[in-house]
């Protein structure tokens, strides 16, 4: 038996032999020492009561209760090796149960997640703290900055303090909300952990099939678990600074390296999807040297203008090709991911003050945005699904296409890209052998009889590919 447990043990077979002695003296010495004991005891709860109620304690009740546990369900569809298994291969697909968590903006039911956390989702309920469950309607959502917003009937819910991260330091506390692990933890209850910020400004290089843009990223070593993601990320006066997005971890857990999407970026992704169910992306009307010249940064003091759109804002501004970027709106430029970071956060019609260096000559120039010429594009529906728009030398800029020419996808169903294998972003040039110069020429060209197959050519991330579609 360890030493400590054998001195406990003597300890209690004393107190019970005196316990059972006649001696009256002896037991009135001994029930004076137990009534001080108790005092002292009392007393020392009392002094350390008010110093465990720390901030900490006040900063994860003030956000608890709008902290909310987001139940998912998707289905997730059988790859298909080509275009011609959907007419020859039954289309499998097995019911997916996702979670996470998120927050409550508005006391009329508006909650705020990551988009990750409901993509794809087909049925989504929303458990309040109390363990009530609500279904809620996705209201939308946007991949390139990981927001989403979910709507449930309930009013006067209790809502979140929004703090600011402009002015977070390095090293202050941070308190992590959110239901990791979802309910195999067997409650709807919202967890704590607490850490400090690590760093602010961070941007998290693109990789995998990630549609997200992560940056400016806040770093904390709170715990960020996988269920976490969508949860509120509070200052020390449960005030919310960020939203808890992704973790860095070789094995899936937290290791102290959690990452949260800043709330003021959060805020305007949310107002704008509740006005219009979308964002409304500012266009600059230029391109930058991407990752390939990250090695070169310190070198180049900014970044190198790649391109510039034809009478774009930047060419207007007398921006051009070759020149380097170093400041925008005040903000040192590293690389392109910091250049990103400022676009990410513009209004259309906001300005961007930037300094130039041009032929070893420094100035600056003010960049009127404007709205991107794919949404301001006419568009051309074909095959009901399909939505296309042409190529412009506006619209070759904003995506970077190499083609001078075809028809660009913009929007279709995913039930017609998992049949033809196409994607929004793709550039239909050609059909079998004929050349597409626009949009209006694809509706012709698909005009066929039922059983013929098409061989369609079409730019991709500035690679040609094809694939042969049949049509009944």
């Amino acid at each position: 038996m360890p030493q400590y447990s054998r001195r406990s043990l003597l300890v209690s077979t004393s107190v019970l032999a005196l316990a059972g002695c006649r001696d009256e003296p002896l037991r009135s010495v001994v029930a004076s020492a137990g009534a001080q004991t108790s005092a002292r005891i009392t007393e020392a709860q009392n002094a350390t009561g008010s110093s465990r109620n720390t901030a900490l304690v006040a900063a994860a009740d003030r956000a608890g209760p709008a902290v909310v546990s987001i139940n998912v369900t998707s289905r997730q569809h059988a790859g298909r090796r080509s275009p011609w298994d959907f007419f020859f291969v039954p289309e499998g697909a097995r019911v997916v149960q996702g979670y996470g968590t998120g927050f409550v903006l508005r006391p009329d039911g508006i909650i705020v997640t990551n988009q990750h956390v409901v993509s794809n989702a087909e049925r989504v309920v929303v458990t309040l703290p109390d363990g009530s469950d609500l279904p809620a309607t996705l209201l939308g959502e946007d991949p390139l900055t990981d927001i989403a917003v979910l709507k449930v009937k309930r009013d006067r819910l209790p809502t979140v303090a929004l703090g600011r991260s402009t002015d977070l330091m390095i090293g202050e506390w941070l308190v992590a909300l959110g239901n990791p692990y979802a309910y195999l933890l067997g409650n709807a209850e919202p967890s704590v952990s607490v850490g400090v910020v690590s760093a602010t400004g961070r941007n998290i290089l693109p990789g995998g099939d990630q549609t997200g843009l992560y940056l400016d990223m806040i770093q904390t070593d709170a715990a960020i678990n996988p269920g976490n993601s969508g949860g509120p990320l509070t200052n020390a006066l449960g005030e919310v600074v960020g939203v808890n997005s992704s973790i860095f971890s070789s094995s899936g857990g937290s290791v102290g390296l959690g990452f949260a999407i800043p709330i003021e970026r959060a805020v305007r992704v949310a107002d704008e999807i509740i006005k219009r169910g979308s964002v409304r992306r500012a266009w600059v009307g230029l391109d930058v040297q991407g990752a390939r010249a990250m090695r070169d940064w310190k070198s180049q003091g900014g970044v190198v203008v790649a391109g510039i759109a034809p009478d774009g804002p930047a060419a207007r501004a007398g921006v051009r090709k070759n020149d380097v970027l170093i400041e925008a709106n005040g903000r040192r430029l590293r690389n392109y991911l910091d250049w990103e970071a400022v676009k990410l956060d513009l209004h259309v019609g906001d300005a961007v003050q930037v300094a130039v260096r041009g032929e070893g000559v420094a100035s600056s120039r003010r960049i009127v945005t404007g709205d991107l010429p794919t949404v301001t594009a006419e568009k051309i529906t074909v095959l009901q699904d399909l939505q296309l728009i042409n190529v412009t030398p506006a619209v070759q800029a904003e995506r970077s296409i190499r083609s001078d020419q075809g028809a660009l996808i913009f929007r279709l169903s995913p039930a017609v890209s998992r049949a033809t294998g196409l994607r929004p972003g793709d550039v239909i040039l050609a059909v079998d052998r004929t050349p597409v110069r626009n949009a209006s020429e694809v509706s012709g060209l698909l005009n066929v009889r039922p059983g013929q197959v098409l061989r369609i050519y079409v730019e991709r991330e500035g690679q040609v590919t094809f694939t042969d579609l049949m049509f009944r």
